[in-house]
């Protein structure tokens, strides 16, 4: 039985970098709206609590994007 390194290993795709720059606008947007302060580049020294901050406003804002999408 292959172990799931080697079959994640072959399904591994680079990310286009407007997608990229999408993505990293939308973080920005997001701990914007939640008071963290991100900055360009590294943010290790951010609290584990602000971090869960960001990537919980970005999934909430994903979800409404995508049932505002199913409605129309």
């Amino acid at each position: 039985m292959a172990s799931n390194k080697s079959q994640a290993k072959g399904t591994q795709k680079s990310t286009k970098p407007q997608a990229k720059d999408a993505l990293q606008r939308f973080k920005m947007e997001a701990a914007n709206e939640v008071g963290v302060n991100l900055k360009q580049g590294y943010n290790g020294d951010i609290t584990a609590k602000d971090a869960g901050s960001v990537g919980g406003q970005m999934v909430k804002k994903m979800i409404e994007s995508y049932e505002n999408n199913l409605s129309k």
